[in-house]
């Protein structure tokens, strides 16, 4: 892969922070080292002297001074060394990816930390995109994919998707517009797919094996990048799980965002990125004169945990919040169906924490959720904030089922048909 031709002229641009590897070096050195180099603060002015972090099993995470005062430290901005490490061994167990075995300038697999997967995503998406390139994804989507696009300038096309997400069939048609002349001079071809392949938020819709093989090869093909944005992957339904693109990819054409959001804390605000090399720093480039790097203190308490846990008991934390998430899923299917036949259509979601609901008889829902069901108590979202256009009516709206107890979706979906009903 020659990755210049995505690489905007900002990111190219980008140089080492000088005192950023300082920090680094001195981090990677002996304690014996005498360093007069970095900026850094005296830990020991730090009123902060130990932490004991209990889980809910009873057992504990304990960080004692001497590590408490690395965790209150600047570290280095791709992430600390233990929780990089047991991240590049568990994404190569989990996924299998080809580009593991690559040298760097094949596009071998890298992985930084980020704070929360969304910071990765801006930053990909800045390194990217240009005013005025073409992308691809599949609306409705994530309003926070949508507002960090919109002011890059870009030209955001739509492909249709349906309750298995993105429509192969589709895909290929809209790429036809261009031929191979194009891809080969690179003629202003989409430069990436975006997708949520597993729960997509808000449709709740997941990406079949045999589509993702087959959007992988029009991405080789058309010569585009896939952002693989997988928040959901830990919260899917059924085994065995789906393959994810990075477990496909022979080129090192797929950016893949990871969160440990919804399974171990939202607030603790860690995701990781994983992708080509030659990309991957960029990203990291851009964090050394922006967020510097992802908390160190929420870096070491989940990298303590994980080696703690094993991978074997982290996926055995999964499975039990997929069992919870598998419960309140079935609770809001089984109040929908108790009140909501004849009066809407959704399709039971195979991941994730949402039920996309179209309500018949309505163009368009914000009215609806906005004025009527709040007066009710009663609040969802309108399926229109999810549109590239979010102006554009939209009979949908968007119930998440992650934290209402099965008693308040029953409530809510009863109240829901009694607002429908006086429309």
């Amino acid at each position: 892969m020659n990755y210049s031709h995505f690489i905007t002229a900002v990111s190219a641009a980008r140089k080492a922070s000088k005192i950023r590897l300082l920090t680094e070096l001195v981090q990677k050195s002996p304690p014996s080292l005498i360093s007069l180099a970095g900026g850094v603060p005296n830990p020991n002015t730090f009123p902060f002297k130990m932490a004991t972090i209990t889980l809910g099993d009873g057992s504990a995470v304990h960080i004692g001074e001497d590590l408490m005062k690395r965790a209150l430290q600047y570290s280095a901005s791709a992430g600390i060394p233990e929780l990089l490490s047991w991240l590049k061994d568990f994404q190569k167990s989990l996924h299998n990816p080809p580009t593991a075995n690559y040298s760097p300038d094949q596009g071998q697999m890298e992985i930084c930390v980020t704070t929360g997967s969304q910071e990765g995503l801006c930053k990909v998406f800045e390194m990217l995109i240009n005013p005025g390139d073409n992308i691809l994804l599949d609306a409705p989507t994530y309003p926070g994919t949508l507002a960090a696009l919109r002011p890059l300038g870009c030209n955001i096309i739509n492909v249709p998707s349906d309750q298995h997400s993105i429509i192969p069939k589709a895909l290929k048609e809209i790429l036809s517009r261009w031929s191979p002349e194009d891809v080969r001079n690179h003629n202003n071809t989409p430069k990436f797919l975006y997708t949520i392949p597993n729960g997509g938020n808000p449709t709740g819709t997941s990406l079949t094996t045999d589509r993702k093989k087959e959007i992988y090869q029009l991405a080789r093909q058309y010569n585009f990048l896939l952002i693989e944005d997988d928040p959901y992957y830990f919260l899917q339904f059924d085994k065995p799980w789906a393959p994810t693109f990075l477990s496909m990819d022979v080129d090192g054409r797929v950016i893949r965002t990871d969160s440990f959001s919804k399974v171990l804390s939202a607030g603790l605000r860690v995701g990781f990125l994983t992708g080509p090399k030659p990309l991957i720093d960029r990203v990291i480039l851009h964090m050394q004169v922006s967020t510097l790097h992802t908390s160190t203190f929420t870096q070491l308490m989940i990298a303590q945990l994980l080696q703690q846990w094993g991978e074997k008991g982290f996926l055995e934390h999964t499975d039990r919040v997929v069992e919870f998430y598998r419960g309140q899923r079935d609770a809001m299917l089984a109040a929908a169906d108790k009140w909501l036949k004849g009066l809407a259509d959704w399709h039971a979601p195979a991941a994730g924490m949402f039920l996309w609901i179209k309500i018949r008889g309505i163009s368009d829902t914000q009215q609806l959720i906005m004025e009527k069901s709040l007066k009710k108590e009663v609040l969802m979202v309108p399926g229109g904030a999810f549109n590239i256009d979010d102006s554009v009516p939209s009979p949908y709206v968007r119930a998440s089922f992650s934290v209402s107890s099965p008693a308040q979706m029953d409530l809510l979906s009863f109240e829901v048909t009694e607002i429908w009903l006086l429309i």
